[in-house]
């Protein structure tokens, strides 16, 4: 029902953001302060506007994590603040005021907590604070940073994504070159979307006893791919299960010619206690994405497109027993795509949202029932 609260509160988050963005301070990026002198929507008046985004309800229901950025015309750049709003929309505040974005903000699973991505420390590490912004301090000092994570539900442990480097590092290609740009091409793919393949994105676990994270595990060591997806895939394509033990993670474990022609990602699950790993789509040939444990542990969902080559497929829920193995398509009778689930904190339904004659609705699945019900209109 969280992702549900966002729509009741969304209409509080503008007023809210308005009353709370302060001047720029100490060489941060605020709200600019700007006069319309005219009805005409001017460059100037749009940059202005504060771009909401984030939203996190904390775990007792009462209040909303957020974050807002704002952009200077004159230093060419934007700036991302964090903001909390009770849901009903009073004693709104500014959580963060710095000169560095934070971002990946997520509230700690007892509530007593706030988690957050920021590059203060020159790399991008996780931070922590107090749910009304004090007490902010540093908790990971991983080499070359991160790029998302997410808290065990037990808290002894976190996930977190980062960036490792290809075999072959194109500076060590040359001999007395080290700053040489040429590339050495053999393989495909050397460039995706907009950028070049010099990293692969790995799923890392690691200890964290509420001060600090140490002991960090790749999962994925030795193994040339990519967890979560590149260009668009992020940290919703990872998942704990309910009991801490197990990650699972999206990956298309192909190289060469044959990943680029392919669509046919995997979930995959992996034992943190014996260190295996397996593949629980194997055998579905599409694009499996963003895996997602039931609260209660028995069922893991997933976004999943049935054929491979084809990356326009329907977007379907499937969900699986995790007991018996059990797999079957939640949206068989549904001609439509599924995205964006979501457990009730019951494990009896489990909500997503699917487009529908240019609106996007939110709807619910009984698994009991084997129904699926449209929740909003409009």
């Amino acid at each position: 029902m969280k992702k549900i609260a966002f729509v009741l509160v969304a209409v509080f988050l503008t007023s809210a953001m308005g009353l709370m963005a302060q001047q720029p301070e100490n060489g941060t990026i605020g709200k600019p302060d700007i006069q319309l002198k005219s009805d005409l929507m001017t460059p100037e008046a749009l940059w202005a506007f504060g771009r909401v985004s984030g939203q996190q309800v904390s775990p007792d229901g009462k209040t909303v994590l957020y974050g807002v950025s704002y952009y200077s015309i004159e230093q060419n750049k934007g700036n991302r603040e964090l903001y909390s709003v009770d849901v009903n929309g009073e004693n709104g505040k500014q959580l963060t005021k710095t000169r560095k974005s934070e971002f990946n903000a997520v509230w700690r699973p007892d509530g007593k907590k706030i988690g957050y991505l920021t590059s203060q420390s020159g790399s991008v590490q996780l931070w922590e604070m107090n749910p009304d912004g004090s007490s902010q301090q540093q908790i990971s000092f991983i080499e070359g940073g991160i790029t998302a994570f997410k808290y065990a539900p037990d808290q002894t442990k976190i996930l977190f994504t980062k960036d490792v480097p290809v075999e072959e590092k194109f500076e060590d290609l040359f001999e007395g070159l080290p700053k040489a740009s040429g590339r050495l091409m053999n393989d495909l793919m050397y460039r995706h979307w907009d950028h070049w393949v010099d990293t692969y994105s790995h799923v890392f676990y690691a200890d964290y006893d509420g001060q600090k994270v140490s002991n960090e595990k790749d999962i994925l060591e030795g193994e040339p791919y990519n967890s979560p997806l590149s260009p668009f895939g992020g940290i919703e394509q990872v998942s704990w299960s309910a009991d801490s033990k197990t990650i699972a993670y999206t990956s298309k474990k192909l190289s060469g010619k044959a990943a680029t022609l392919s669509t046919n990602s995997d979930i995959y699950f992996y034992n943190i206690e014996t260190g295996e790993t397996k593949n629980i789509s194997e055998g579905i040939m599409g694009f499996d994405v963003a895996p997602l444990f039931s609260p209660d542990g028995k069922y893991v969902a997933w976004e999943s497109m049935e054929r491979d080559g084809y990356e326009s497929d329907q977007n379907r829920l499937f969900i699986m027993n995790i007991e018996t193995g059990e797999r079957f398509d939640a949206t068989k009778n549904l001609d439509q795509n599924a995205g964006s689930l979501l457990w009730a904190a019951d494990s009896k339904n489990i909500y997503f949202t699917s487009d529908w004659h240019g609106t996007f609705q939110i709807y619910s699945y009984n698994l009991k029932k084997d129904k699926i019900d449209k929740l909003t209109e409009g």
